[in-house]
């Protein structure tokens, strides 16, 4: 086989351990590992050190590389949520994030409300108004609309103020930029999630807590609900 990089071993062995090919308990050796992939044992150790940094793989000496049980994985690093979004777990995996956004954007939007800057308020604005634009012409798949989601859930996690909430930024991220890759993402946008998207918005900009997260509730509810459907 073509000589693997560290990148790709990360990413093959990753990809084995998220899908459950390797399943918790799994043994095997660096040995094993080296012969496999056609690489030094430098670079397997490479690859190692960042699946035992993660919580998914254990060392003991005698013994070899263990799978380690899925709860003591790192499951907010975008690493993960990426292998699990390309393994035959995918549609469970949209499912535990987006209940994830249920529990943290709400409360998020209700804080942002209450601490936003005007400056945060007309960005919102302005990308609530450029998601409504893209979805009702028919580019709800788009990469452009897809950018621009992305940038107004960052903006209400940056906004609520509290580094705990935005700290799932990155995992949020992953989980709609998946979504979209996997053709879950209507061309146009379901009417309720869209007008949410925009009320939201709006909330947040006059200082409404309580209706930013009525509305903020309204369309990640409405998209639990349609992933749900999937498992």
């Amino acid at each position: 086989m073509a000589q693997a990089s560290h990148g790709s071993v990360l990413d093959a062995l990753g990809l084995r351990i998220a899908s459950g090919e390797l399943a918790p308990g799994s043994v095997c050796t660096l040995a094993d590992l080296e012969a496999e992939f056609g690489v030094s044992r430098t670079v397997i150790r490479e690859a190692v050190r960042v699946l035992e940094a993660m919580g998914m793989l254990s060392s003991r000496r005698r013994v070899g590389l263990t799978v380690t049980p899925t709860n003591e994985w790192s499951a907010l690093d975008t690493r993960l949520i990426g292998w699990q979004l390309a393994s035959p777990r995918r549609d469970h995996q949209i499912v535990v994030v987006n209940e994830l956004r249920s529990a943290v954007e709400p409360i998020a939007a209700r804080l942002a409300a209450q601490r936003g800057t005007d400056v945060q308020r007309s960005q919102l604005l302005g990308l609530a108004a450029r998601l409504e634009e893209l979805g009702r012409s028919g580019k709800g798949a788009s990469p452009e609309y897809l950018e621009v989601d992305i940038q107004f859930h960052d903006l209400i996690l940056d906004m609520s103020g509290n580094l705990m909430l935005a700290a799932n930024k990155a995992a949020i991220a992953a989980v709609i930029a998946g979504r979209s890759d996997v053709g879950l993402t209507p061309a146009i946008p379901y009417e309720a999630a869209l007008d949410n998207h925009v009320r939201t918005a709006a909330a947040i900009a006059r200082g409404d807590a309580d209706g930013a997260e009525r509305h903020t509730r309204g369309y990640v509810d409405a998209v639990l609900s349609e992933v749900r459907a999937l498992v």
